[in-house]
């Protein structure tokens, strides 16, 4: 073997080719190889290598575990730990009963203290663990000896009353022009208005409506209602005539429209003398509200009171006619409309009344014709009375649903006191195109008419005349000193300012 090519490689230095290599391993003199040497150091250095990648590597997982501990939420935890998930799901199923019971206590105790202790009774049993809660059951039992107090009021005696839209700044009113009368005679002051409804709930008057006392099926069947009260309350309906905020009315201190603020609830937007724009309660429909709040006990199963619309202004401060859409046959006030409101989107204007009408249903509020252009039925040809309705049902009906209540305009009813009959023409086609509630002015406390498919039902009108000239007639709803407002003009003028 050629030791020489190998060098020190693998010997420290080549045998003695004169001695006798069978002599054995002594015969040659045979050192540790310098390769083993270098091959252990090299060893000994990839160890260290690796156990500082090691511990490297263990400093990499303790580092993301921390991540997850701290940057990770909560619920990746709970989430792949289902004893966690299962506790958490349970305390929230805990929280979420808890939070139904306390929305089902509510809303019944709403139904209790508006008269309508069934359905009061019925919420509350739907609860769960109803069966086990002594409070709920309590309540019930309460609820059904409240219950057991009411009485019927008699339906006959139910008054009915109205105002028209609300003056809010009574010196812009009656400010000395061309208008200043009318408003003294037909309107009522905000101020007024409201004492008028504290007065009344004191007494114990209650919001009810027409269909409290009757309704009728579609074929024009009528089914007659009990209103049940506690004693010493009374029934009353409340009406609004004209709730349009006429172009006429602007600058006038009223209301220019219905709104919903910022949580959803209507209120009326509001233009001062110095053009500033406000949102709050300037007319009835959102005083009444306010009051309801306050009062839940002042309505009758979350009654309010109907609006009595016409419609070639446009609805509730909206401009929905027709006109608004051709730009045709305009008036001055409208022409003027335009001029100062040249973007008008009046597929946008549909939209947001249409919001304000849904919201006002869901509240309480009911909707009738007052007609399209305020006609006198009394006066007019059968034709106007056709193509006028005909008018409301196509530009106000789509926005405010069905209704089957005519409030005359003016009181000009289609009769006089003697029954309706299918040969009176005008109140054929009124009942032929749904119509089965009538309203005129009267007066009297109550007036009633129950047909075979009509309810007839007279108005006491509050306002400057009747306050003024027949003080007397308005004993039983409030003190007419107490509520009359000293910015008024007196004297009133009489109904002769109209001949």
């Amino acid at each position: 073997m050629d030791y020489e090519k190998y060098g020190d490689f693998f010997l420290d230095e080549a045998p003695d080719k004169n001695k006798d290599s069978r002599l054995g391993k002594s015969a040659v003199n045979f050192r540790k190889p310098a390769c083993i040497k270098r091959g252990r150091k090299r060893l000994k250095n990839r160890i260290v290598i690796c156990f500082g990648a090691g511990l490297i590597l263990i400093a990499l997982v303790l580092a993301v575990a921390l991540c997850i501990q701290f940057f990770i939420p909560k619920g990746t935890e709970q989430e792949s730990n289902p004893l966690l998930l299962a506790e958490n799901q349970n305390s929230n199923s805990a929280l979420n009963v808890e939070k139904n019971t306390d929305q089902a206590l509510e809303q019944a105790k709403l139904y209790a203290v508006q008269y309508d202790y069934d359905k009061a009774i019925n919420t509350i049993k739907t609860v769960s663990g109803y069966e086990t809660d002594s409070r709920l059951q309590s309540l019930v039992a309460q609820w059904e000896k409240e219950k057991s107090k009411l009485t019927i009021f008699p339906c006959e005696e139910v008054t009915h009353v109205f105002v028209h839209s609300l003056i809010y700044e009574p010196e812009r009113a009656f400010d000395g022009d061309y208008k200043e009368n009318g408003y003294n005679l037909v309107m009522t002051t905000v101020s007024e208005f409201t004492k008028m409804m504290e007065s009344m709930y004191k007494k114990g008057y209650v919001l009810v409506s027409m269909h409290d006392i009757c309704t009728f099926d579609e074929n024009g069947n009528r089914t007659d209602h009990d209103i049940m009260l506690p004693p010493g309350k009374k029934a009353f309906v409340l009406s609004q005539d004209d709730l349009n905020y006429y172009h006429c009315q602007d600058g006038d201190g009223i209301a220019s429209k219905l709104v919903l603020n910022e949580e959803g609830k209507v209120k009326t937007e509001y233009v001062t003398a110095g053009g500033q724009t406000l949102v709050g309660d300037y007319d009835m429909v959102p005083i009444i509200d306010s009051f309801v709040e306050k009062h839940p006990d002042f309505s009758y199963r979350g009654r309010k009171g109907i609006c009595a619309l016409t419609g070639y202004n446009g609805i509730l401060g909206y401009r929905t006619d027709r006109v608004y859409k051709t730009h045709q046959d305009l008036d001055l006030d409208q022409e003027q409309f335009f001029e100062e409101n040249p973007s008008f989107d009046y597929d946008a204007e549909l939209a947001a009344c249409k919001k304000v009408a849904d919201a006002m249903k869901a509240n309480g509020w009911e909707f009738a014709s007052h007609s399209w252009g305020h006609i006198n039925h009394t006066e007019v040809p059968m034709e106007r009375v056709i193509s006028d309705n005909e008018k409301w049902q196509k530009y106000v009906k789509p926005l405010t649903g069905e209704t089957d209540v005519m409030i005359y305009p003016n009181g000009g009813d289609v009769a006089g006191t003697e029954e309706y009959t299918e040969e009176n023409e005008k109140y054929a086609y009124l009942e032929s195109q749904g119509f089965r509630f009538f309203c005129p002015v009267d007066s009297t406390p109550y007036w009633q008419q129950k047909g075979g498919k009509y309810f007839r039902m007279s108005r006491r009108n509050l306002d400057g005349y009747r306050m003024y000239h027949d003080p007397e007639l308005l004993e039983d709803l409030f003190d007419v000193s107490a509520v009359f407002d000293s910015n008024r003009p007196t004297p009133v003028p009489d109904m002769s300012f109209y001949s």
